[in-house]
């Protein structure tokens, strides 16, 4: 009987076979050539490209290579748009049939051969290809472990026939160019791995004592004695390259050394598969000190029973990822494709990028204070002492003139690097804004009494009054118009050149400073937080005289420009060129109330025009093409991308908040939706939707056939900012000094939303809908109505039953009031 075709199966799609673990699989390693996974603890990160390609680093305390490409490289932070090249690190598996001679390499690089079945498959705790070819099911499987440096690869292979196969495979792990001083690699029998040795260049002899503990070993570790070795890169290719290794062609690899060469670690195992038989390996793969420690991690890792515990303690280390909300939604994205994984990336994807920004803080050893910051604003919703831990840090490094420091340092010889050298004026706003989402989690006012030194100072204030210092720095930090300096940059970085000279201003800063203010005041009135009349009143007209200074000096047509040079030239008005149009001021207008309902409405309306693409809203338009000295060197980026006109989602979901402030509900939602990864946008953001990205590629008008594409940057702001939109403003469970304030704001494509809410250690079962039969909120708990919109004495570990019902949204319109007998702080 002929065989029948195989299903097709489709491009990506969402397992939910695995209770807890959803897996996003992806069935072609060339529809999406660059999608990737990424995996992290504490100490290190991975992230894997579905063709077999790995970009990885690993903490020693700064950030450090064990797998290098050919050359040397230069130290910098994971870049956008990584690109991979032939001999880009990887960890790949050649394959060879013995009796027919045939070589095939998997995942799918170098050799890139068309495979009978190929699965993609990312878990949160691991990652996995699923591959049949020769008559062959190959399975690859890595993950981390909770604490150690070292990948855990697991490789079996299953004779899928009657006949018996003969077949050699052969692990191929970059170890790369690891040093001009010294490098070489060879097969320890005792430990049965190759070790690459090397010493990281330095000329200073006080940088040979800093360097003595530097982990300057790669260990490639198996539990199978291999039945021969390759060291040797360059021997190893010969003149086939890695498409066709000259080393493969011979029966056995000749057990080559590399001597001050560039090393690799090559292992060849013969193996004869009866029917139906099958073998797995384990490999362990990371860098050491020294053979002892490679020894320490052998007996730790290797084996059955070690890598069943490993695999457990790394699932639940990233469990702990769980957040406050689980939502299950009838959710149409409002262009009628639907999106398939809305939910699973709310529940799943979404909370687990937003703890390792919290968790491991992008691993960095001082990551920059607005970032540190934000990123644990979204611990809140996770780990709520953890924010408390970072904020206190935070504020324990301000000067005692109330500037924030440019980054915090995480350890004690850790130093400010890169672009925490470069003076930037925004540090000082972050802490009152994203403090109101812990108090709304936790209500925990003893942080402000919490008595903290500074950077400069012994002498102790209340972290009130280091929030305090720090507006009071801010509102100094103003020209003779009232609107704040930028220094070096704001909250975008490479606007260097707007004020490098000491009198450009920002819009976007004076903005954000009257917003925090605001929030501030806000904060001290809904949780009592003690402050002076005098302060109080200060802060809210300081406020108020911004605002109004903005929109005296900055208000031009339809749309708020975003500064002013050194020169006294305002830019980002329709008389520019290039940079018409920026996001960022119109956002923190809404935010700050500078802007009116008539600006709101005109602001929209060019955003809509100027700004808004399929993939979300871009940060400026049109995008610079040549340098603008006055601005700097974000005219120097490429049109469309970064902060150059990209849909630039930490600055889009700043707009999405600032939308569903003014009651923009369905507007606010359409750009949520388009800003998400999902099935059905992947072939065109070319990722998988397992994380946000920092951008997909603007320049819409310009450049539209790049328009787009993902960045395919995991390390991004958005992710705190839009689990809050998710949470607080789409859910409407928003918490307050009473107790949990109800007031969602849903739009007219989502008429009915279910899900678990978390809340001070108190558990609702909820349904929010939308119905014909009310005019505003209803809300019953536990079968009660409730008057007004706030649960109050909600006791930690009781389940309750919410059900809340809206009146309907109106296409195109605003959203109705919710005011009945609660209180919105923002």
């Amino acid at each position: 009987m002929p065989k029948l075709p195989r299903p097709k199966l489709p491009l990506i799609s969402i397992d939910n076979a695995v209770a807890g673990d959803n897996k996003i699989k992806l069935t072609s390693p060339t529809k999406l050539p660059n999608a990737t996974g990424f995996l992290w603890n504490s100490s290190m990160v991975m992230q894997v490209n579905c063709r077999g390609y790995v970009n990885s680093q690993f903490m020693q305390p700064e950030p450090a290579k064990y797998s290098y490409a050919p050359n040397m490289e230069a130290k910098s932070f994971i870049q956008p748009e990584h690109s991979y090249f032939t001999h880009h690190p990887g960890r790949f598996f050649y394959l060879k049939d013995e009796d027919s001679g045939e070589i095939i390499s998997l995942p799918y690089e170098p050799m890139r051969v068309e495979l009978d079945k190929f699965s993609f498959e990312l878990g949160h705790s691991d990652i996995t290809w699923s591959i049949e070819h020769f008559g062959l099911h190959i399975s690859i499987k890595v993950n981390l472990t909770k604490d150690d440096l070292v990948e855990c690869w697991f490789f079996s292979v299953l004779n899928l026939t009657e006949k018996t196969k003969n077949i050699s495979i052969y692990p191929y792990f970059t170890i790369g160019y690891m040093s001009w001083m010294n490098q070489s690699a060879s097969y320890n029998e005792t430990l049965n791995a190759i070790v690459a040795d090397s010493v990281t260049p330095y000329q200073k002899v006080t940088d040979y004592f800093k360097n003595k503990q530097f982990k300057d070993k790669t260990f490639f570790l198996s539990d199978t004695r291999p039945t021969a070795w390759h060291a040797n890169q360059k021997v190893f290719e010969g003149e086939g390259g890695l498409h066709q290794p000259s080393a493969l062609q011979a029966e056995l690899l000749e057990n080559v050394e590399a001597r001050y060469e560039t090393p690799v670690a090559v292992m060849q195992f013969k193996q004869q598969l009866l029917a139906s038989e099958g073998k797995s390996y384990q490999f362990l793969f990371g860098p050491a000190k020294d053979e002892a420690e490679i020894a320490i991690i052998k007996e730790k890792y290797l084996g059955h029973r070690q890598r069943s515990q490993t695999e457990k303690s790394y699932r639940d280390y990233i469990a702990q990822s769980k957040a406050c909300l689980t939502i299950n939604s009838d959710c149409d994205n409002g262009n009628g494709t639907g999106n398939n994984g809305f939910d699973d990336f709310f529940n799943h994807w979404l909370p687990r990028q937003m703890f390792y920004h919290g968790d491991v803080n992008r691993l960095s050893t001082d990551p920059q204070t607005r970032n540190y910051i934000q990123d644990n604003m979204g611990m809140a919703f996770i780990h709520a002492q953890q924010t408390r831990k970072a904020y206190i840090l935070a504020v324990s490094q301000q000067a005692i003139s109330g500037a924030m420091p440019e980054g915090v340092l995480l350890h004690q010889d850790a130093q400010l690097k890169y672009i925490n050298q470069v003076p930037h004026a925004d540090h000082g706003v972050w802490l009152p804004i994203c403090l109101s989402v812990y108090l709304n989690e936790s209500a925990d006012v003893s942080l402000l009494s919490e008595m903290i030194a500074f950077a400069d100072s012994t002498a102790e204030q209340s972290f009130a009054s280091h929030i305090e210092l720090a507006l009071d720095y801010l509102i100094n930090a103003t020209d003779h118009r009232g609107l704040s300096f930028i220094e070096q940059g704001d909250w975008c970085d490479p606007m260097n050149m707007v004020g490098y000279q000491g009198k450009g201003v920002s819009a976007w800063l004076s903005l954000a400073t009257a917003y925090a203010l605001t929030t501030w005041c806000d904060l001290c009135v809904e949780y009592d937080i003690s402050i002076s009349k005098q302060k109080y009143d200060e802060y809210r007209f300081a406020a108020q005289a911004i605002n109004s200074a903005v929109n005296k000096h900055l208000w031009h047509g339809q749309w708020f420009a975003r500064g002013i040079t050194d020169d006294g030239r305002v830019f980002g008005t329709n008389e520019d060129k290039e940079g018409k149009i920026f996001l960022n001021p119109q956002s923190w207008a809404m935010l700050s109330g500078a802007a009116n309902q008539d600006q709101q409405a005109e602001m929209i309306a060019a955003i809509t025009k100027q700004l808004t693409t399929p993939q979300g809203v871009m940060m400026l338009a049109p995008s610079y093409t040549a340098m603008v000295e006055d601005i700097g060197r974000i005219t120097q980026k490429h049109p469309g991308v970064s902060e150059n006109g990209s849909v630039y989602n930490h600055a889009a979901i700043f707009y999405i908040y600032a939308l569903y402030q003014a009651g923009q509900n369905n507007l606010a939602f359409d750009l949520l939706s388009k800003m998400l990864p999902s099935l059905e946008n992947a072939q065109r953001t070319g990722q998988l939707p397992i994380y946000v990205p920092n951008y997909y590629r603007g320049a819409y008008h310009q450049l539209p056939k790049q328009a787009g594409r993902s960045s395919h940057l995991f390390n991004t702001g958005t992710t705190s900012w839009l689990y809050r939109c998710l949470v607080e403003e789409l859910c409407g469970l928003k918490g307050c000094a009473r107790g949990l304030q109800i007031m969602p704001k849903l739009p007219t494509t989502l008429k009915h939303l279910s899900g678990q809410r978390l809340f001070r250690r108190a558990i609702l079962n909820f349904t929010i809908e939308q119905s014909s039969e009310v005019t505003a909120v209803t809300i019953l708990l536990n079968e009660q109505k409730i008057t007004g919109n706030i649960l109050t004495n909600l006791q930690a570990g009781q389940h309750y039953q919410l059900q809340v019902k809206v009146a309907m949204t109106a296409e195109g319109t605003r959203a109705a009031s919710h005011a009945n007998g609660g209180q919105s702080h923002d």
